[in-house]
């Protein structure tokens, strides 16, 4: 694996900007595939490699950054629970483990920093030296990936018998009888307009 500093730069150039969060996406992504060991997450583990991230913050890049995972990919899975955690699973072994940023991290950061009273900025340092136990809690899991979450080609294609779009991956439900999109089936979240 590259170095902290080469990986927190090519993250901050994937996301736009340098912030804690990429130190912290960084950090947990090395230590994560560690663990899992996975030593070459963009070349030849890349097949063996699969991210679960609980945010659409700032880490989620990094992990991206560092990983090679993608949502495009079918390699990184998203799960909307606003937790700044990961979950690294090695698909060829089945070793995963679920790291998750403390939040007693940021008042930790003085004790690293404490000449750097713009607290954004301190922690952003801190982050960088502080110890994994002090920035992270880390537990061994077992992971159950669906098959239709896994990377490849689409399982199943339907045609939607409400708006016929097309649905892929079994993410589509059936009404009384009838296959449906889950925006037929539950509701679109916007609103058509007349062309």
């Amino acid at each position: 694996m590259e170095p902290f500093e080469k990986l927190l730069d090519e993250s901050t150039r994937v996301h736009g900007h340098i912030c804690a969060g990429q130190v912290i996406g960084v950090r947990m992504s090395m230590l994560g595939l560690s663990l899992i060991g996975i030593q070459d997450p963009k070349g030849l583990d890349r097949k063996k490699l699969y991210v679960i991230v609980e945010i659409d913050r700032c880490a989620t890049d990094a992990i991206q950054s560092v990983t090679g995972c993608s949502l495009g990919k079918r390699s990184m899975h998203w799960l909307d629970y606003g937790v700044m955690a990961a979950t690294f699973v090695n698909l060829s072994n089945g070793k995963a483990v679920r790291i998750t940023a403390l939040e007693e991290a940021r008042e930790i950061s003085k004790k690293y920093c404490s000449e750097i009273e713009n607290k954004y900025k301190r922690q952003l340092e801190a982050y960088k030296i502080m110890k994994e136990e002090e920035l992270f809690r880390v537990q061994k899991v077992k992971v159950k990936i669906p098959e239709e979450n896994m990377p490849g080609r689409p399982l199943k294609r339907v045609q939607c018998e409400g708006c016929g779009d097309w649905v892929q991956d079994k993410r589509d439900v059936t009404v009384e009888g009838k296959i449906l999109c889950r925006q037929c089936a539950e509701g679109r979240y916007y609103e058509i307009l007349d062309s």
